[in-house]
């Protein structure tokens, strides 16, 4: 049972859009997209306080820069419980990670979460050694016992070309040990920011504005990386205020979303999907956004 309330309407909708998207020229998409949609009747909601539906939700993806959520989250989680030390340093590569999705700043966090760090080959006892640590934040979702991130695997970093060494031994000869989550578990994991469920007040409110984009075009096309165009938030109305993590490479194309558009309640969408042909399709998810937005309260 998923952690929102199921809403045969919004059921309805979204395979109505799934439908008639897939016939526009999408051949596969049911098979090739996850989403969750929830809409919330409050202007602040709580955990629990959702409803919405879901596709594939529960399918394991690779999630791309989506893991970062996860690895911004714990590192607030740490501090909180002094695990690791605060400094100017962490807050830059925080705010790199997920304003700008830098690979660089999301690979000294895992470091920093993990104790460990990337290099050549280890022998074996050391890598197992090694590999104990790595899987730290893994252990971490483990321990909030919730069904949604159930058998995730958030112990690998970033990249732009790909990793080596010891990072390449962990991945697996096949690349079996890539991280993988769900659309329903992001949405959950997100929920818990937005709605101060996870984190004290004060750490929550500084970590969500990190998560925070602008809507505004002239601010968009002096940033073309800026995980809005292409992405849901390009199909919602100027006035909106959105706080999403985009991921985006060569084989899929993801975001997280949370918005309110203007008198309407918030809503948060998590759409993952594959291949090729959807990794180029710009206007899937902005018409997607644009669609289920009317469903907002």
């Amino acid at each position: 049972m998923a952690f929102y309330r199921q809403d045969p309407e919004m059921a309805y909708c979204l395979k109505g859009l799934l439908d008639r998207f897939e016939k526009e020229g999408r051949p596969y998409l049911q098979e090739n997209i996850a989403i969750t949609c929830i809409r919330y009747d409050k202007q602040s909601p709580s955990t629990s306080s959702g409803y919405g539906t879901g596709w594939n939700s529960n399918r394991f993806f690779y999630p791309a820069s989506v893991v970062k959520i996860v690895y911004a989250l714990a590192t607030q989680v740490w501090l909180e419980q002094d695990l690791i030390v605060d400094s100017e340093e962490l807050r830059r590569a925080l705010h790199e990670m997920i304003a700008n999705s830098n690979n660089d700043a999301t690979s000294y966090i895992v470091d920093l979460l993990t104790g460990t760090t990337s290099g050549p080959s280890l022998n074996k006892s050391n890598f197992q050694a090694w590999k104990i640590q790595r899987q730290l934040i893994n252990h971490w979702l483990d321990e909030l016992r919730w069904p949604e991130i159930k058998k995730w695997n958030c112990s690998q970093k970033t990249w732009n070309e790909g990793p080596f060494g010891r990072e390449k031994d962990f991945y697996g000869k096949k690349n079996e040990n890539r991280n993988s989550m769900t659309t329903d578990g992001s949405a959950r994991i997100f929920e818990s920011l937005m709605t101060l469920e996870m984190l004290p007040k004060l750490a929550s409110e500084h970590l969500i504005k990190v998560f925070h984009r602008s809507l505004d075009p002239v601010s968009r096309k002096q940033d073309p990386e800026n995980q809005v165009d292409g992405f849901l938030g390009a199909g919602l109305p100027l006035a909106s205020k959105l706080w999403s993590k985009a991921g985006l490479m060569s084989e899929v194309r993801h975001d997280v979303a949370w918005w309110k558009s203007p008198n309407k309640n918030p809503m948060l969408t998590v759409v993952f999907t594959t291949g090729k042909e959807l990794v180029k399709d710009q206007f899937l998810l902005p018409a997607l956004s644009s669609e289920l937005n009317k469903l907002a309260i």
